[in-house]
């Protein structure tokens, strides 16, 4: 369960110094620390169920979500994540796990998000198509279909099985919001396609 140390110090009541009694109970292995001032009661929670705590509003997509629906092979093992008007990357280096957070535009963050819930934790991720909108955003423009296609299956390694899954109505509804060269072109490379 995630705490936070102002939450965990209003139960100690009847403690005068409620900042030792907190760190011995870190010491001790019945909290463990996330980041300052914010704990967790299970050390063997996956990272990915703290990362909307870490840091916010954020949810999980990039690389992260890509890898979430087999859309790249690797196994990623940073926890990617979306936020809105932060105007700054920001990492966290957690027992936990990595943790990495950027921008998106405003217009666009509310768009395909799913909230799931495991293990009495909510978290947010993005749809598959919201993610990789996201990533792509985030990359040099391209000018040109054969481009997109060799950054998609070349550089990113999109699995083209799974990319024709993705729909092509949910990503033209989001590259509205995003003023984007890269998602406008994704849009209308996977409309043509449909249209094939």
């Amino acid at each position: 369960m995630i705490i936070t140390a102002d939450i965990y110090k209003q139960s100690l009541k009847d403690y005068s110094n409620k900042n030792t009694k907190l760190s011995r109970e870190v010491k001790a292995g019945k909290l463990f620390k996330i980041i300052n001032g914010l704990y967790e009661t299970d050390p063997n929670t996956p990272g990915y169920l703290l990362a909307g705590s870490i840091y916010g509003p954020s949810y999980i997509s990039f690389e992260y979500a890509l890898a979430y629906y087999n859309l790249i092979p690797e196994r990623v093992s940073t926890i990617t994540c979306a936020t809105y008007h932060k105007r700054k990357k920001k990492k966290f280096d957690t027992t936990f796990g990595v943790f990495t957070y950027r921008d998106i535009p405003d217009l666009a963050y509310s768009e395909e998000i799913i909230m799931k819930t495991e293990n009495n934790y909510s978290y947010q991720i993005a749809t598959a198509e919201k993610a990789l909108c996201d990533k792509l955003y985030t990359l040099s423009p391209l000018n040109n279909y054969d481009n997109l296609k060799n950054m998609l299956f070349n550089d990113l390694r999109i699995d083209k099985e799974e990319f024709q899954k993705l729909d092509v109505d949910k990503v033209e509804k989001l590259s509205s919001l995003y003023h984007s060269t890269n998602v406008t072109l994704l849009a209308k490379y996977m409309r043509r396609n449909a249209n094939e």
